[in-house]
């Protein structure tokens, strides 16, 4: 079973993945990770030098290949992966969706504390990154919630998430 895992950045996919792996004993993959390693370039530097399509067309492609070759994996998406092309029909079809969901108030939050390593919100002054993320969230919501399952990460820990997703999916 591929578990797949998405939601908007600072909902806590890179932290969950990585609890969730460890719980089922599957391998984990962070989508962003394998398309910098491809590249030999940090996602930042390939926004910057290539671009965001050129991103978006690689996301797509390593996506693919993933979701064809990989069995019991956990598979940590980009925020905006579902959002391009066909990737949420292709996600749903191929693996176990889940939406960590968090609040406006926590996401900036979070990623307030990255802000310099995300590229979409690095060159924001800070009191504007809330509008940002409700703006971006709105667009990408409707995407999100085609995922098969939802989990509200607020205010919990990695370890409660985990569980949360390990009882939805009756492992």
């Amino acid at each position: 079973m591929i578990i797949s895992l998405l939601g908007y950045m600072g909902s806590g996919k890179s932290h969950v993945s990585k609890n969730l792996s460890k719980k089922l004993n599957f391998p984990l993959i962070d989508l962003d990770q394998k398309i910098s390693e491809d590249n030999l370039l940090s996602i930042p530097e390939i926004f910057q030098t290539k671009g965001e399509i050129f991103f978006r067309k690689e996301e797509k492609r390593v996506l693919e290949n993933i979701l064809n070759e990989e069995k019991d994996i956990i598979l940590s998406l980009g925020g905006g992966t579902p959002v391009y092309y066909s990737n949420m029909d292709l996600i749903n079809e191929k693996s176990k969706s889940i939406f960590l969901r968090a609040s406006v108030k926590t996401l900036t939050e979070r990623v307030l504390l990255q802000k310099n390593t995300r590229p979409l919100i690095a060159k924001l002054n800070d009191d504007d990154v809330p509008e940002f993320i409700a703006k971006h969230l709105f667009e990408r919501n409707p995407f999100y919630g085609k995922s098969h399952f939802t989990v509200d990460t607020d205010s919990k820990t990695a370890n409660d998430i985990s569980d949360e997703i390990i009882k939805l999916l009756k492992i």
